[in-house]
């Protein structure tokens, strides 16, 4: 079986372009160095270096190897490196942003399962502008966010962000409307309803919003814009009442509202995906510990929701 001090030996002869140099790296004496190579050399059953009064160069096949053994080197550093770091936590307290709608789905899912393992979470509910500030302003830990396909939040360099869900965005209708059926609507269909009233948020670029305007300006039609509101109640409860029609995405409906059709859209543009948001303060843009946990909680908190809505399906 392979030695990670092999690995680190041949790495180390690359990297220098001699084993005394790489002896230097290391630490250890050269006959060490020599001694990993050579039981190195006896498991592949090839030469791994070409040696030379210059120096030593990596044969091809141990060019191969030493990809290999970057990735299992780098793996290993990281698994001590977590460990180390997760071992040092103690209670710690993150400060975690989120919307509205993720907040009622998943939030008390989150905070149950981090507490388990001694974290914290401080939860602020804002609109995705003021998140994405606070982020790029680095007062907070992680923000869960939501864009839709093709629209960039305006994130800092710094900034690394992961998708965690994809939530379809449903046409929402009053009872008796001629497209109010549960069949999905295709995008010609959603395009004729360019003379009706819309319900919108209430900042005026919200990615939901952008989305269906854009499409009906690359039609050439700009939407009449009733109200606007960030309370899908607000949205639900004035579609029912024949006032407006409107998207809200699948996470806001968890019970059936009196009086509305909710039909899905089929197009794939229609669809918010959600994103944890984290900075990273080093070369590695990589999130601590506690906030790598707190991404995993929220990927299986959104798992647990998907389930839940097969099994009601």
């Amino acid at each position: 079986m392979a030695d990670l001090r092999q690995f680190e030996a041949l790495r180390a002869v690359h990297a220098e372009g001699s084993v005394t140099a790489a002896a230097r790296r290391l630490g250890w004496g050269q006959p060490t160095v020599d001694y990993h190579l050579k039981n190195l050399e006896r498991l592949v059953g090839s030469p791994v270096l070409a040696r030379s009064p210059r120096g030593s160069r990596l044969t091809p096949v141990g060019v191969l190897l030493l990809e290999r053994a970057q990735e299992i080197l780098t793996l290993s550093e990281r698994a001590i490196r977590d460990a180390r770091e997760f071992s040092q936590l103690g209670r710690v307290r993150l400060r975690f942003g989120t919307f509205a709608t993720a907040a009622a789905s998943i939030l008390p899912f989150v905070a149950s399962r981090i507490a388990d393992l001694g974290i914290e979470i401080d939860a602020l509910l804002e609109e995705v502008p003021a998140l994405v500030d606070q982020i790029n302003r680095g007062a907070l830990d992680a923000a869960l966010v939501y864009t839709v396909p093709g629209y960039e939040l305006p994130f800092r360099p710094n900034v690394v962000t992961t998708e965690v869900h994809r939530d379809p965005l449903m046409l929402a209708l009053p009872v008796g409307h001629r497209l109010a059926s549960p069949a999905p609507v295709d995008l010609p269909a959603l395009l004729s309803l360019r003379d009706e009233r819309w319900v919108f948020a209430t900042t005026a670029d919200d990615p939901m919003d952008r989305i269906v305007v854009d499409a009906f300006a690359a039609e050439g039609h700009a939407l009449d814009v009733a109200i606007r509101t960030d309370e899908f109640q607000v949205l639900l409860g004035m579609t029912a009442a024949r006032m407006v029609v409107g998207l809200i995405p699948s996470l806001a409906t968890t019970a059936a509202h009196p009086g509305i059709v909710l039909r899905p859209i089929n197009d794939p543009s229609f669809v918010r995906s959600i994103l944890v948001a984290t900075p990273a303060d080093d070369a590695s843009r990589r999130p601590s510990a506690a906030v790598r946990q707190l991404v995993a909680a929220i990927r299986d908190g959104f798992a647990a929701v998907r389930s839940e809505s097969r099994a009601e399906g």
